[in-house]
């Protein structure tokens, strides 16, 4: 099993290109799934998560090509199988996003329920309620959502929480019903409005998309069409609260600032200097940065996904944040592995007051998801001396290449495997 080695004191200066959005990607290779016409997609990033949604679209008989830079071209006019069996999806949630597109487009699914990381509960009962709300039958069998429709019907459907995937897999559901939906209370995320702008490339009528209030008026086929995917916000994100806390100036480029207004405010208030363009993002750290307290919240608040990493900025900096998390009951699990460094925090209940100390030291941590995993080797990299970074698989479902790309700007930062470490 693969892990990370780090030494800490480098500072990080240099260009990093930022990789498409992960959690952009997932949903628009799912919605491959609503033509028969082959959509090709530019700037899907290279993951874990990818490879496993493109053996679920395989295994239905998805034909996916990847071409150079980047690029798929997928084909789903012979699909063969309507199941997403269990021991495909067990690994990633975001498979619960071919129920959608399949029971639209065939008018039955059957899906396994998903695992993904050990963050929290994450129950797809909203997607289940809107589907039905649709028109369509839908049974849990066995561990399976079963769901049958001679054609979804267009509704009106509010959910009872904010909820991404749920968004998504009730916008691909609608495009392709009778009539007009209408989802109140629709995450606004910018993964959903690129989805939507895919779909309207491919023949879709949505309005609304980026605000709570999403109109689609169905339609009776989708064509093919291509599509760049957008930026991945936490992957610049992630590469900035590094840059925040081992110091240094670093140029993102392929960037998508207009996502990322809550989390770049947050680190002008810890003292980095931001500079924007349309797809680029400077950042620069000159001093020990500033405590900054956050409370996470569904988009434009700020993003759950960027809680961990400004937590590790927050263990070296000057003074005493809060940190709030309202979105997943269970992570704050990279508390304890930073409390290995040296990191002064205490946790009660969803909040977390963490204690700036004048250095962190090097040890050996263990990841315990995707975003905790980023979290340790900010910690490592801003950290005195030598930290192994374990269970690393987590981070390789989100981040492409992210060592290279660290030792590209200076960090100290190798990938080891067990045989190498013996």
């Amino acid at each position: 099993m693969d892990k990370l080695s780090i030494t800490g004191g480098a500072r990080l200066a240099g260009d990093v290109a930022v990789s498409g959005a992960k959690n952009a990607a997932l949903p628009i290779l799912c919605a491959s799934l609503l033509t028969a016409d082959t959509i090709t997609l530019h700037n899907v990033p290279a993951l874990n998560d990818i490879g496993t949604a493109l053996r679920l679209l395989d295994r239905m008989g998805v034909r996916a090509e990847q071409g150079r830079d980047h690029t798929i071209s997928l084909n789903a006019a012979q699909v063969s199988s309507l199941e997403a069996p269990y021991e495909m999806v067990k690994t990633m949630r975001a498979s619960i996003l071919v129920l959608g597109p399949l029971l639209t487009r065939f008018g039955e699914a059957r899906v396994s329920l998903p695992g993904g990381c050990a963050i929290g509960q994450r129950p797809v009962d909203q997607h289940i309620k809107g589907l039905a709300a649709m028109g369509a039958d839908i049974k849990i069998e066995h561990g399976f959502v079963v769901a049958k429709a001679a054609r979804l019907k267009g509704a009106s459907i509010r959910t009872d929480m904010v909820t991404v995937t749920g968004t998504e897999n009730l916008l691909m559901a609608a495009v392709l019903a009778k009539g007009q939906t209408i989802l109140e209370n629709a995450a606004r995320e910018p993964e959903i409005s690129d989805l939507a702008e895919l779909l309207i490339k491919m023949g879709a009528r949505i309005q609304g998309h980026g605000t709570d209030r999403i109109v689609i008026d169905g339609v009776d086929a989708l064509h093919g069409a291509s599509h760049r995917v957008v930026a991945d916000r936490i992957e610049a994100g992630t590469f900035l609260c590094a840059v925040g806390a081992a110091g240094g100036d670093i140029m993102l480029r392929q960037a998508a600032p207009d996502t990322m207004g809550a989390l770049l405010d947050k680190l002008q208030e810890a003292g980095m200097t931001i500079e924007c363009g349309p797809d680029w993002i400077r950042g620069t750290m000159r001093d020990r940065p500033r405590a900054v307290g956050i409370r996470t919240h569904e988009y434009p608040g700020f993003p759950t996904d960027m809680q961990a990493q400004l937590m590790a900025l927050n263990c070296i900096a000057s003074g005493t944040a809060v940190m709030v998390e309202n979105i997943f009951e269970n992570r704050f699990m990279h508390v304890q592995e930073l409390g290995r460094m040296g990191a002064q925090i205490d946790i009660d209940g969803h909040t977390a007051v963490v204690t700036g100390v004048p250095a962190l030291s090097g040890a050996t941590v263990m990841a315990t998801d995707l975003r905790a995993s980023a979290s340790l080797v900010i910690a490592g990299l801003a950290a005195k001396g030598h930290t192994t970074v374990e269970r690393i698989y987590h981070l390789d479902r989100g981040y492409e290449h992210m060592e290279q790309k660290l030792r590209a700007i200076g960090a100290d930062i190798q990938r080891v495997s067990d045989k190498e470490a013996a």
